[in-house]
């Protein structure tokens, strides 16, 4: 009998468990995505207003680049000589 119990205390357990996650997993991911962003903001929101505040601060006339040139690697490069072969019985 005492097995029985031990087996009931453990399925309530877990079903148990399966719906607090369902209930506080939204929220506990919400709250980490948004600390998650107020850090990236933190970090990174002085350099997207200075980048702005300077395009607005350029004239007319002015060239700008925001993209880097792609490399283009060459697949000409031997790697070594081709032997063929014949299998001998």
């Amino acid at each position: 009998m005492a097995f029985l119990k031990t087996i009931l205390i453990i399925v309530l357990i877990y079903y148990l468990f399966k719906i607090l996650v369902k209930m506080f997993a939204p929220k506990i991911f919400g709250y980490a995505a948004r600390k998650t962003q107020e850090h990236f903001n933190e970090k990174f929101g002085d350099f997207a207003q200075q980048n702005n505040a300077q395009r607005q601060n350029d004239q007319v006339g002015d060239v700008i680049i925001d993209k880097k040139p792609s490399r283009k690697t060459s697949s000409d490069n031997k790697v070594g000589d081709y032997i063929d072969f014949e299998e001998i019985d």
